[in-house]
């Protein structure tokens, strides 16, 4: 390939897009509805892929404290079950996870997946201190996976917005599912908290335009004719990785 065609290939390649809120329900409902993709299935993809992108961007070896734990903030909704089913896969990679979970969803799945975590004997907290010390010294980090792009952040409901104010004062780090709890999936944030890394899942959302921690992305599940009909642009996932790292 001569240098001319390998510049005028490079100019072809579409930038990655960021999806709006819209988008990701319709995406969503197309998964489920004509791919014949399972609710359940979905948020096992997920989950697990949040964990392995926590392996890569936190390996045990790297940990600082003694044990290798972690604390994993459920919501109520889809978020709350891809914290369940990450925590999960975090403790068969051999870390130490304990779930907070205040507002349980009667959903079947999300009991069945709440099961699957206490099964495994991942503790469960009663309450989150709002000593913010004790939390920077029991647990390394700290993932979240509370409001997803379903919340609706202007009237997040308690005990949420109690939670995001102690995570703003943590010191350890933060890895946030999707969409960092309290942002607004369309806009960049200004006073919401401030994670270290983003497990971008599906497509990247418009928020994260402006997200300058580590960024991973899992998307590759996704069917050819949707990443096509959506114009992507997905990268090239490096060897049999479901995500990669923007």
């Amino acid at each position: 390939m001569n240098h001319s065609s390998a510049e005028a290939e490079a100019e072809t390649i579409e930038p990655l897009r960021y999806i709006s809120k819209g988008e990701v329900t319709a995406i969503e409902t197309e998964l489920l509805r004509d791919y014949r993709f399972g609710q359940q299935q979905l948020i096992e993809i997920w989950g697990q892929a949040c964990a392995l992108a926590i392996t890569k961007a936190y390996p045990l070896s790297s940990l600082s404290k003694k044990q290798p734990t972690v604390l994993v903030i459920c919501g109520p909704d889809q978020n709350g079950s891809i914290g369940l089913v990450c925590a999960r896969h975090l403790r068969i990679f051999e870390y130490e996870p304990t779930i907070y979970h205040p507002k349980r969803s009667s959903h079947s799945l999300h009991q069945d997946f709440t099961v699957q975590c206490e099964k495994m004997d991942i503790p469960f907290l009663s309450y989150l201190p709002t000593e913010v010390q004790l939390i920077n010294d029991a647990y390394n980090l700290v993932i979240d996976a509370m409001l997803g792009p379903e919340a609706d952040i202007i009237n997040i409901k308690e005990p949420y917005p109690g939670i995001l104010a102690t995570l703003k004062q943590v010191k350890i780090p933060i890895a946030s599912v999707d969409v960092p709890s309290g942002w607004d999936v369309e806009e960049p944030s200004q006073d919401g908290i401030n994670p270290d890394v983003l497990i971008s899942l599906t497509a990247p959302k418009k928020c994260a335009t402006s997200f300058s921690g580590k960024h991973f992305l899992a998307g590759r599940f996704l069917p050819y004719d949707i990443q096509k009909k959506y114009e992507l642009n997905l990268p090239d996932y490096p060897g049999t990785d479901c995500l990669i790292e923007l």
